[in-house]
């Protein structure tokens, strides 16, 4: 037995809290001990100017902030110590610091500094020398960009970010970064030197051919480095017109086509005291607007790994293809030798055509090629840096000399985000499916919740995270990223009049007309409410219920005194398994149907929602919304028998799940059909977008589990499995992205790396193994594993904010065996498999349980 003890303070989402932009961030701890049941009752906080409070509660997670708000640019240490209802105490936690950055416009003297527009079409660079007149105390950087940047201090870059700032709705919001760049100044002569590169911001972005220029037509750096001297006194050096500007070395970057790179064209020491830049150009000095300036909520694209060659293949016409075993999001990394003026060519696809060759028809307009030109002599070692691809494949031309496996490695790029979530079982082929979940989140959490990583495309499709959201929040700690990116829809829907079905929201065609779109739209109000119950941060919450409740009031309107939203144009169960390849709209269900359902829903939640933050007349509205619409999906959609319109699984799915037919056996006789739907069809899935979260839930309340394991474990086309028995090792964006036959299905929109089908993987957790949150945050737990589908043993863990919680079960003959990890401060409830439904309550600790089954 020992005495509780509490890991470092956290702030908000953070992980790093330099140049946060919450003037008084909420604090979190975890306790860790083994004392069994252990619960707080108070904490007290210390603060590194002196102050002391003591709280009697027992809250640990995203506690008010204990005193003043900061002030721009403050730095404050935080340290917590925590009482047990049990008499124990903890000793104080290590300190933990928090600064923030630059809160307010004012702030701001930075002017945006442009490279002229002659230098625009590659990666212009600019700098500028200073000098440090005294030794330096500390030093802050707070920079962003239109565009892309990599900014170095004599001749180091300052952080290991990929494409920042990143892409939000820019003409609304845009992200900066605070850096310390303490290390890398000196007394004396210094330099401060950027590569710009059009990303996002004048990049093409977007399908049918994309946009380009969409947020304007120059680049910019807006840079603040602010130093404070050991005697006392402060410098600020800003971006202006006494910035210098030349080409550099990448002359083409692109994030769908790749990057062009010579060596030959990089200046030595450019970005490092001495150079002489007399022949450089001046920089341009823009307007930019310093409202617009915002402190990130989550963490920069990083590399977080590195893949080696898994094989080297020969194409069809003698070419090398690497295949690196693992579709990604990232690019490639080579270390080559050769004469100058020696080009080699990178080439990426996600698959192989049934020739042996690159698959390039599914990138559509992306190239995805990059190459590089040697400066020659010593060996060189180049990755590009303003862009990134979806591949598994690549193929390497015009390597000079014989190509050795270790000479190239795959750069996985994405958010880097804490990995909080996992999940094994006793079949290969279902872990198999797991890990692909994990890796298509990976792929596309490239700074923002996307689609796809490969092609023209690479959008934050609306739909795509509101059915992912559940399984992403298990998996990884992305309250961060999605905060951010919840802004950006709240800002787009208050100018565009509704949620757009992506954000960041571009004009493309067939899109133009912005008009509300069920189960995308409904993003507005979903992804909040999960993020809340799977954190327990109500400010979340807070800050989006104006667009929660825009959305479902507008949508109320569309619906009428039938409250039913069934006008308009949809994309209903988006890419049924039955839909033409050319028309992934045409699904069985009813696209009325979906609206109205979702409407029922959204409304539901959003009086949820009310109701916690202490609106009780709008919970009462909304919740008499909510009956009204699922009266009214019932009265339209279904029979006095249970029967729904469609008779397809996704409709019965929709009726059950959202709890839209009224009566005991009505709901029995709709779960009774869709359970005969899915066995007529051999236990494959007939479901799109919309249906795929849901039945294997809907299967499971009505009764009808084993059906929802032979659904899952379904090998043949289509099915989930389908595709691991294909060689996939992300989840696709079609039931059929590959053909039985080997083939790549022919249809325009065909990724081999799209999460939404992944949505499973939140079944997977709350019903197989049998880990879910009863309250938000997982304060409380609700374990009940149901095992079946053959398999003999199941674990799903996650990092809850508490600390670690997991449930594990094993099947050995007739005796089933549950293990139970509860985190301190948290209590569960467990359900066991054989027997009356009596929950065994239970506190903190590991349990044990065993059952004859």
């Amino acid at each position: 037995m020992t005495s509780p003890n509490v890991d470092p303070v956290t702030f908000e989402h953070h992980r790093d809290p330099l140049g946060i932009g919450e003037p008084a961030p909420r604090l979190s701890w975890v306790v860790r001990t083994d004392l069994r049941g252990w619960l707080q009752q108070a904490y007290e906080i210390e603060t590194g100017d002196g102050t002391t409070l003591r709280v009697e509660s027992g809250e640990s997670v995203l506690v008010p902030w204990p005193g003043e708000p900061l002030r721009s640019r403050e730095r404050r240490g935080v340290r917590v110590r925590v009482h047990g209802r049990d008499g124990s105490a903890s000793d104080w936690s290590p300190w933990s610091w928090v600064e923030t950055g630059l809160l307010h416009p004012a702030d701001w003297r930075a002017g945006a500094t442009a490279p002229p527009a002659d230098l625009l079409g590659g990666a212009p660079l600019l700098r500028r020398d200073f000098t440090a007149r005294a030794p330096i105390s500390s030093a802050r950087l707070y920079v962003t960009a239109h565009g892309l940047y990599e900014i170095e201090l004599n001749g180091r870059t300052v952080d290991e970010d990929v494409l920042a700032p990143g892409w939000t709705s820019y003409h609304h919001r845009l992200r900066y970064r605070t850096h310390d760049v303490t290390g890398l100044l000196r007394e004396g002569a210094n330099t401060i030197g950027a590569t710009l590169a059009d990303g996002w911001y004048r990049g093409r972005i977007g399908f049918h051919g994309g946009r380009s220029g969409v947020y304007g037509d120059r680049l910019a750096l807006i840079a603040q480095l602010e130093i404070a001297y050991a005697d006392g006194t402060a410098e600020t050096l800003v971006t202006d017109d006494a910035w210098r500007c030349a080409p550099g070395p990448v002359t083409a970057a692109s994030l769908y086509d790749g990057e062009t790179h010579d060596a030959r064209l990089l200046p030595d020491g450019w970005s490092a005291p001495g150079f002489d830049d007399s022949a450089w150009a001046p920089a341009d000095l823009l307007s930019h607007d310093p409202a617009l300036l915002v402190a990130p909520t989550g963490p920069p694209v990083r590399r977080v790994e590195t893949l080696a060659p898994a094989a080297a293949l020969t194409g069809p016409t003698g070419e090398t293809i690497l295949d690196f075993g693992q579709n990604i999001a990232g690019r490639l990394r080579i270390r080559v030798q050769g004469p100058a003026g020696h080009t080699v060519s990178l080439r990426h696809a996600e698959v192989l055509d049934d020739d042996g060759s690159l698959a390039l028809r599914p990138l559509r307009h992306a190239a995805a090629h990059d190459t590089y030109t040697l400066k020659g002599g010593e060996p060189e070692e180049w990755e590009p840096r303003f862009t990134v691809h979806g591949f598994r494949y690549a193929q390497v031309d015009g390597w000079p000399g014989s190509l050795n496996l270790d000479d190239v490695v795959a750069v996985v790029c994405h958010t880097d985000m804490r990995r909080t979530g996992d999940f094994t079982s006793s079949d290969p082929g279902l872990n198999r499916l797991h890990d692909n979940v994990v890796w298509s989140m990976r792929g596309n959490f490239v700074d923002l919740p996307t689609d796809c990583p490969q092609r023209d495309e690479r959008l934050g499709w609306t739909g795509d995270i509101q059915v992912f959201a559940p399984a992403a929040s298990f998996l990884y700690d992305c309250a961060g990223p999605l905060t951010s990116w919840l802004a950006d829809l709240a800002a787009e829907q208050t100018e565009l009049g509704t949620v757009p079905v992506f954000v960041p929201w571009i004009e493309l065609e067939p899109f133009r007309d912005v008009l509300p779109t069920a189960a995308w739209g409904d993003a507005a109000v979903v992804v909040p409410w999960t993020i809340h119950r799977r954190t327990g941060d109500l400010g979340l919450l807070r800050a989006q219920y104006p667009s929660m409740t825009a959305w479902v009031d507008q949508i109320t309107a569309l619906a009428g005194d039938s409250h039913l939203w069934d006008t308009g144009p949809q994309l209903g169960d988006w890419l049924d398994p039955t839909a033409p390849p050319e028309r992934p709209f045409e699904a069985q269900t009813d696209p009325g149907l979906v609206a109205t359902a979702y409407l029922a829903h959204s409304a539901r939640l959003v009086a949820e929602s009310a109701a916690l933050l202490g609106r009780p007349g709008d919970a009462a509205r909304y919740h008499a919304l909510a009956d009204r619409a699922a009266a009214a999906f019932d009265t339209a959609y279904a029979t006095a028998e249970g029967k729904v319109t469609g008779d397809s699984q996704t409709a019965y799915a929709l009726a059950l799940r959202f709890g839209l037919l009224q009566g005991d056996r009505r709901r029995e006789h709709a779960g009774e059909r869709l359970a005969e739907l899915v066995h007529a069809n051999g236990h494959r899935i007939g479901t799109g977008f919309v249906g795929t979260p849901l039945i294997c839930d809907a299967l499971t309340d009505a009764g009808a589990l084993e059906d929802a394991y032979r659904l899952l474990l379904q090998t043949e086309c289509p099915s989930w499995l389908y595709a691991v028995t294909m060689g996939a090792t992300t989840i696709w964006e079609r039931w059929d992205s590959l053909l039985p036959d080997g083939t790549i299905n022919p249809g325009e929109m065909t990724s081999f790396n799209h999460y939404a089908l992944g949505a499973v993987a939140d079944w997977m957790h709350r019903v197989i193994a049998g880990l879910a949150p009863a309250e938000p945050g997982y304060r409380r737990l609700t374990v009940r594993p149901r095992p079946g589908g053959g398999l003999t043993h199941a674990r799903a863990c996650h990092d809850t904010p508490y600390g670690r919680a997991e449930v594990s079960w094993e099947r050995t003959g007739a005796r089933l065996t549950i293990e139970v990890v509860v985190p301190p401060n948290t209590t569960a409830a467990v359900h066991l498999p054989a027997g009356p439904d009596h929950p065994i309550e239970v506190g903190s600790g590991r349990h044990l349980f065993h059952q004859d089954v």
